[in-house]
């Protein structure tokens, strides 16, 4: 049986500091402090996508994607970064780690509604977060899944000394997988090979949300895509940049969940599930793609016009969402 009934896990908000060291991630125990207002330049290393066993679960990151939080660490690190909207018009990530895990990753910040929708194409995932409203804490302890919030009593977070709270949570992620699952627990439904015929030649490509906005520029000496977001290079800790093998716009229906934010604004809810159009970057060119995706146990699938799978580059994904009209 593919699913079972997981652990529950305390979720309450980290409110103090937590003595753990993440040595690249240069945390060090410190003040904690609420999250935001919610109650509670080497290339980017291929990744095989063969037939090996999973050994376990992949690990889901949630992200923080504001200004003060950059650079974040781990992104790069990750096989596939989701971009979301959220409240105000902002963006933020989740990572999702099968084929390696990073020393740290973060900061770490809140989870949403719709990540459960998104987190249920995987096997019993682990979700890193920082916390959640408390009527969305119900929620989340009865989903198919292993929830990992910071809490004062757990060993895999700690607060970093040089930044301000609440951009300044990171996850060991050693701390909750021994080691890394392997490629087979991607059940993303992505396909990797050649690409197709056609397409169109395309430089860069932007994304914009009401108050950010990501955009990827070709780069052929890296055969890479590389981010920028809110208008700046997107760069790894070490002063890298992020740089994605293929990026796929996908275009879905946002809606207004039950949940708002301390301000009152609306936590918009991603709908991950139907189908719907995308754009898919790979290789210097983009190309006109359907996506498919049956229900929520199910992976999202790409195909081409002619309705034959649109291959992905081998290397890291992002996908980014955006609404549709």
């Amino acid at each position: 049986m593919r699913r079972g009934t997981r652990r529950g896990r305390c979720a309450a908000l980290l409110t103090a500091a937590v003595a753990v060291s993440l040595g690249a991630a240069g945390c060090t125990a410190g003040p904690g402090a609420q999250d935001d207002g919610r109650a509670s330049t080497a290339p980017v290393p291929e990744r095989s996508h063969s037939a090996a066993p999973a050994s376990g679960p992949v690990l889901a990151v949630k992200v923080d994607n504001v200004r003060a939080a950059r650079p974040q660490t781990g992104l790069e690190d990750a096989d596939v970064v989701y971009a979301e909207p959220v409240e105000a018009g902002l963006s933020r990530l989740m990572a999702i780690y099968a084929t390696e895990l990073p020393e740290s990753v973060g900061p770490v910040r809140s989870a949403r509604e719709s990540d459960l929708e998104l987190l249920g194409q995987f096997d019993r995932p682990v979700l890193a977060f920082s916390g959640a409203q408390s009527k969305l804490l119900p929620i989340i302890d009865k989903a198919p899944l292993r929830a990992e919030p910071a809490s004062e009593d757990s060993d895999a977070y700690a607060r970093a000394g040089d930044r301000q709270a609440p951009h300044n949570l990171y996850l060991r992620p050693d701390e909750l997988l021994g080691k890394p699952s392997g490629a087979a627990a991607l059940t993303t439904g992505f396909t990797y090979g050649k690409a197709p015929a056609g397409g169109r030649a395309e430089s860069s490509h932007t994304v914009r949300y009401p108050s950010a906005s990501f955009a990827f520029t070709w780069s052929g000496s890296r055969d890479r895509w590389l981010v920028s977001m809110d208008g700046s290079p997107a760069r790894t800790a070490d002063g890298g940049r992020l740089a994605p093998a293929t990026v796929v716009v996908q275009h879905v229906r946002l809606r207004e969940s039950d949940f708002r934010d301390f301000r009152g604004s609306n936590s918009p809810y991603v709908e991950s599930v139907g189908s719907g159009e995308a754009e898919v970057l790979r290789d210097g060119r983009v190309y006109d793609a359907t996506w498919k995706r049956g229900a929520a146990e199910d992976g999202t699938t790409f195909t081409t016009g002619d309705g034959k799978p649109l291959n992905f580059a081998e290397g890291q994904v992002w996908v980014v969402f955006a609404g549709r009209s």
